[in-house]
C-alpha cells in the first residue's frame, strides 16, 4: 500500500492594503480641524447642554443638527489607557507611548491621541494632562503631537466651555487620510494547494461529498453543508464569461490601459466563478457566455488575463445557476 503525500506547508506572505481616504468636511468639522491649525480646540453643545469633542453634526441622542461651537481648555484627565511598547509606521510617536482617551475640561466626552510617558508606571487613570502643539500644524488632528503629563494647579478653577463663532482665515474645506494595514496572510491548506497547482499551470478546485458543488479557488469546506471538501478536482482550464464591468479609472501601479474588463468566469467543471481580467477583444465586445481561455503570466505562476476561445458562445441555461 502507497503512503499518501503529506499535505504541503501553508504558505505565508507579508500583505499590505493602502489607499488615501479622501473626503470633503461640514462647517463643524471644518472648524474643529481649523482650530486645531491655530491652537484651539472646540467642542460642540448638544441640546442638553453637553459638549462633545470630537463635535460632531448631528446629536447622538436626538439626531438634532448642532451647531453651536465652544472652545475648550487644551488640558484634560485620562479617562483609561492601554501602553503601546511598539509603535508602527505612521502612529504619533517613534518611542513606546500609551493610548489614552482624555476628556479636556469643559468637555463631557472623551479625546484619543497619544500620551508621551516614560512607561506604564507613568500613566493612570485620573491623570492630568495637555496638549503638546505640533511645530508644523495643517488643519489636522496630528496638529496635536500627543498629549504630556501636567502638574495641575490645585488653585486654578476648572475651565469653563466659551462660546466660538468657528471662524477662522482660510478654513480647511477638505482632509486627505492616508489608510494602511500591514500583515500577514496565511492561505490555508486548501488554498496552498490551488496556488502550487496554478504553478504548474493546473486550475484545481474540490468538491463537496454532500452537494457535490466543486469550489474554485477551493475553501477547504462547503460554505453551504458546512463539511469538508477533501476531493480534488482540476477544472478548466477553459469557461465561460457569467458576468463582467468596464474599468474606466486607472488603478496605481497597475501597468493596463483602461477601459478593461473584469469579469466571472466559470470554468468548465467549477460550480463557482471565479473572476479574471478579459484582454484579446475590444472592452465593449465582452459579453455573458463569452467562451475564454486563460493566458498565464511570464513566471507561468498564474493567469495574467483570459481571451477568448472563438468557440460559439455559452447557452444562458449553462451557467446561469452561477451568476
Amino acid at each position: 500500500m502507497t503512503a499518501a503525500a503529506p499535505p504541503p506547508e501553508a504558505l505565508r506572505a507579508p500583505l499590505v492594503v493602502e489607499f488615501p481616504f479622501t473626503r470633503s468636511l461640514g462647517p463643524v468639522q471644518s472648524a474643529f480641524l481649523t482650530g486645531l491649525r491655530e491652537r484651539t480646540v472646540l467642542g460642540v453643545r448638544t441640546e442638553a447642554g453637553g459638549v462633545l469633542v470630537p463635535p460632531v453634526e448631528y446629536d447622538p441622542a436626538t439626531a438634532a443638527e448642532l451647531r453651536e461651537l465652544v472652545e475648550v481648555a487644551p488640558t484634560g484627565t485620562v479617562t483609561t489607557w492601554a501602553w503601546n511598547p511598539e509603535p508602527r509606521r505612521g502612529q504619533p510617536l517613534a518611542t513606546p507611548f500609551a493610548w489614552v482617551l482624555v476628556r479636556l475640561d469643559g468637555a463631557d466626552t472623551a479625546l484619543l491621541h497619544a500620551l508621551d510617558a516614560p512607561g506604564p508606571e507613568a500613566v493612570r487613570t485620573g491623570l492630568r494632562v495637555r496638549i503638546r502643539w505640533a511645530a508644523e500644524r495643517s488643519g489636522a488632528i496630528t496638529d496635536i503631537a500627543c498629549f504630556e503629563p501636567y502638574e495641575d494647579d490645585e488653585s486654578t478653577p476648572e475651565r469653563e466651555p466659551a462660546p466660538h463663532d468657528g471662524r477662522f482665515e482660510d478654513p480647511v474645506a477638505g482632509i486627505v487620510a492616508p489608510a494602511r494595514l500591514d500583515y500577514t496572510y496565511s492561505p490555508g491548506r486548501a488554498q496552498t494547494r490551488y496556488l502550487h497547482g496554478l504553478a504548474e499551470r493546473r486550475t484545481v478546485g474540490e468538491r463537496c461529498p454532500s452537494c457535490a458543488k466543486v469550489y474554485v479557488p477551493p475553501r477547504g469546506a462547503c460554505p453551504t453543508c458546512g463539511v469538508a471538501t477533501t476531493d480534488r478536482v482540476e477544472v478548466g482550464p477553459r469557461g465561460t464569461v457569467t458576468t463582467f464591468c468596464i474599468v474606466n479609472i486607472k488603478a496605481k501601479n497597475l501597468d493596463i490601459d483602461v477601459p478593461y474588463v473584469y469579469a466571472h468566469i466559470a470554468l468548465d467543471g467549477a460550480g463557482l466563478a471565479l473572476h479574471g481580467r478579459i484582454a484579446g477583444i475590444p472592452y465593449d465586445e465582452v459579453r455573458m457566455g463569452l467562451r475564454v481561455e486563460p493566458v498565464w503570466s511570464e513566471d507561468g505562476r498564474y493567469p495574467d488575463h483570459y481571451r477568448p476561445t472563438g468557440e460559439p458562445d455559452a447557452d444562458y441555461d449553462t451557467y446561469k445557476e452561477l451568476l
